[in-house]
């Protein structure tokens, strides 16, 4: 059966700006579970093996989507590059949850898609984005995190918050494409007036969905006793730990491979029959 693929969809959000999603399912008549990726920061839908593994869905009988966050500093025009440091400097969790809406919105729409059936992906930060989201939004009944944090108070320490705080702005490197990538305070003071929103144990704890929390024992980004955390506080979900595995499962950027890195594979393996199981 031959697989539709959807790129670069432009999606309108009032609240934030335009931005980018792709779409990848079979040439079927029946309607889809939507699956949702959910990139995570320095991330866009592009990255890596994403596509491979929004195939790997789609030949597994979903629908599967994936977007870049209005504010990750990608384009319209220029998707695959980080050229706009301006809009990610002022991207906050406010615009990324906007945006997941919008997304959810428009796709759970689709004539391809059945509505009863929803999941999120998430990875990394886009983990803790994505298990707010599916607190907030009953139609969401499946959630899987992937390399996810255990909370979104992930701002700079001491010294250096009270230089962000007094000059406004502060740098990261993109060990990557070495741009120093700016972040306004506006991202901090976003977090402080919605401190209860953003709550990611409390939303995990409320959270109704089914949920399979994925991550690498030796992942260099988020530690793996987050993982273990969240599994504590959902008392339905399972927890799946993969022995070795980086943050990003293997992959890179870019991936010039034509198949999935073995631990991402594994991955997408455990997300499919998981989801399939739970969405019976």
């Amino acid at each position: 059966m031959n697989l539709i693929v959807e790129k670069n969809i432009y999606l309108e959000n009032k609240e934030t700006k335009g931005f980018l999603a792709d779409v990848f399912y079979k040439d079927t008549t029946e309607k889809l579970p939507l699956i949702i990726f959910v990139h995570g920061y320095k991330g866009y839908k592009d990255w890596g093996a994403w596509n491979l593994m929004a195939e790997k869905f789609a030949e597994a009988g979903f629908f599967f989507v994936k977007f870049n966050f209005s504010h990750n500093g990608t384009t319209a025009a220029d998707p695959l590059h980080f050229a706009d440091l301006e809009a990610f400097g002022h991207n906050n969790y406010s615009k990324e949850l906007s945006d997941l809406g919008v997304v959810i919105d428009h796709f759970s729409g689709n004539p391809h898609v059945d509505g009863e059936k929803i999941v999120l992906i998430g990875h990394s930060r886009g983990g803790g984005i994505s298990i707010i989201k599916t607190f907030e939004d009953e139609r969401i009944n499946g959630l899987v995190t992937l390399a996810s944090v255990d909370t979104l108070e992930r701002f700079p320490k001491e010294a250096a918050f009270e230089n962000w705080k007094n000059t406004g702005v502060y740098y990261a490197l993109n060990g990557r494409t070495k741009q120093e990538m700016p972040h306004y305070y506006q991202f901090y003071e976003d977090y402080e007036n919605n401190i209860h929103r953003f709550d990611v144990e409390r939303a995990t704890e409320m959270a109704k969905a089914h949920m399979l929390i994925i991550h690498g024992t030796d992942d260099e980004a988020v530690e793996v006793k987050q993982a273990e955390h969240l599994h504590i506080l959902h008392p339905n979900s399972e927890l799946f730990l993969i022995e070795n595995a980086n943050h990003t499962f293997g992959a890179k950027e870019p991936w010039a491979e034509k198949d999935l890195p073995k631990d991402l594979h594994t991955v997408t393996e455990k997300c499919i029959d998981f989801i399939k199981e739970k969405l019976k």
